[in-house]
């Protein structure tokens, strides 16, 4: 029925346009998690193909020069729309920042537990006693734990290592026998175009509830704003585009970013293709809510918030 209602609101918002064609497009600044990358690829093909335009919207995708900034940057309405993370969803609920997600880039974990293939690791039993690198605190934290609880270990069986950003590179180089946080698509490949195959543990097949990697956040007082459904069925458009036409996708994409045209960045578009959300609109509050249990379970919030405090499906 979602997919009715967007399609339905493209033909409509097509003909509006074609209506007015003067009509000045609005303005919409997204802000990224990250620096352009294949992970963007729906938004970055969608204005390419002039879906943004045919929405009557002017989109303009900024990378952050402080990653960590993000959430503030939307709650201080410094961007109108901010690429996200779920699990810090809660965290910045918790902390009181007015932000609530209104769609889905990548509906699929892409975190992983990472070691090297030809290692003496098979099992994440065999971590006992070994060294796990890791980025960012918190959630990878609680990840780890519910991991390696499933194979009757705990956190306080490894020995946590902070390698701030340099996680391949660690696991490589031997300063540590795992990674926590690599991302699927990506880390993997990198590990191999450097000659050394990886083995990757998924959490949301130890014990981890799925959830959303990245997700479209945006300040309470906008989520009524109709550039918001525009968006979100351009950006439905372009998805379905990227599954019905990869290779003139990757095309148009690094057309866009030729800086980003080589082998690790062609893999990485492939390998996150099946893993975008067909219907950026809908949202599984089962989904949701089972992630906010694991939340609270983990002591990383006080209590799970409501569905509708954190979450909302735009009609």
């Amino acid at each position: 029925m979602k997919i009715r209602t967007l399609s339905f609101a493209i033909v409509a918002l097509s003909g509006l346009l074609a209506a007015a064609p003067t009509q000045a497009a609005d303005k919409l600044t997204v802000l990224l998690e990250w620096f352009v990358n294949p992970d963007h690829a729906p938004m970055v093909i969608a204005k390419e193909r002039g879906l943004f335009a045919a929405a009557g919207l002017d989109v303009e995708l900024v990378p952050p020069a402080d990653a960590s900034a993000v959430p503030r940057l939307v709650a201080a309405k410094q961007a109108d729309i901010g690429v996200h993370y779920q699990p810090n969803l809660y965290l910045d609920h918790a902390a009181g920042l007015p932000l609530v997600r209104f769609g889905t880039l990548v509906e699929t974990p892409l975190n992983t537990v990472t070691v090297l293939a030809d290692g003496p690791i098979r099992s994440l039993k065999d971590l006992k006693g070994k060294k796990v690198g890791f980025s960012v605190s918190g959630f990878e934290d609680a990840m780890l734990k519910r991991m390696l609880a499933s194979d009757g270990l705990s956190n306080d069986d490894v020995a946590l290592i902070n390698v701030n950003f340099s996680l391949s590179p660690s696991l490589i180089g031997g300063k540590v026998d795992a990674t926590l946080g690599g991302f699927r698509n990506f880390e993997l490949t990198q590990m191999r175009l450097e000659g050394h195959e990886g083995r990757a543990f998924f959490p949301e097949e130890h014990g981890v509830p799925v959830y959303d990697e990245l997700i479209f956040v945006t300040h309470k007082d906008l989520a009524a704003d109709d550039r918001l459904p525009r968006f979100l069925a351009a950006v439905e458009q372009a998805s379905v585009y990227l599954t019905n036409h990869p290779q003139e996708a990757w095309q148009l994409f690094i057309k866009a970013h030729p800086d980003l045209d080589d082998e690790l960045n062609r893999q990485a578009f492939t390998d996150t293709l099946p893993r975008f959300a067909k219907r950026p609109a809908a949202l599984d509050r089962g989904r949701y809510e089972r992630f906010g249990a694991f939340m609270k379970e983990s002591g990383l919030i006080e209590e799970a918030p409501a569905i509708e405090d954190v979450a909302i499906e735009i009609r």
